[in-house]
């Protein structure tokens, strides 16, 4: 026993969960954890779009196939560290941002200006979450922490595919 005769109760962190739902830390960056796992979400997803050399479907594959995988991994972390942080949706819970900026990317061709340009737009509507995503939100532990950051890049996506059509 420490000194004191106290014994301190630590709270348990399950590690897989907690890795994958701050993504690696970076939702214990602050401020704005979200932006910075955007960040970061959208400049992987340049670095390895550059580096793989895909066709255009390909592309869009990979990078749907990633952001299902990081949404099927990110609602059972965000799940268990919500439980463990004793927070319904805890801001530094931010592999939803992942999934989120990587379906904005969807429609980007490998070039700074429409990453940027998906970026922007994620932020937007994941800070503004117009209808529904307001509502998924509330739905109960990692699903409504993960389907809400979906639909804004959902949103971003479909203005995205919008604005390609006019500007290449």
């Amino acid at each position: 026993m420490p000194c004191g005769g106290s014994v301190r109760k630590m709270k348990h962190k399950t590690l897989w969960a907690w890795t994958a739902g701050t993504f690696f830390g970076i939702g214990l960056v602050g401020p704005g954890p979200g932006t910075w796992a955007s960040l970061a979400a959208a400049l992987l997803w340049f670095g390895a779009a550059s580096t793989l050399h895909l066709t255009s479907t390909g592309l869009i594959a990979w990078t749907a196939v990633a952001a299902l995988a990081v949404a099927a991994i990110g609602i059972p972390a965000g799940t268990i560290v919500a439980r463990e942080s004793g927070r319904e949706d805890p801001g530094h819970v931010v592999i939803d941002e992942v999934a989120g900026q990587w379906v904005a990317l969807l429609a980007c061709p490998v070039e700074t200006r429409h990453m940027a340009l998906a970026f922007l737009l994620f932020r937007v509507f994941d800070i503004v979450k117009p209808w529904p995503a307001r509502q998924l939100e509330r739905l109960h532990g990692g699903t409504g922490i993960m389907l809400d950051d979906i639909a804004a890049g959902a949103y971003a996506l479909i203005v995205m595919v919008v604005v390609r059509h006019w500007w290449r």
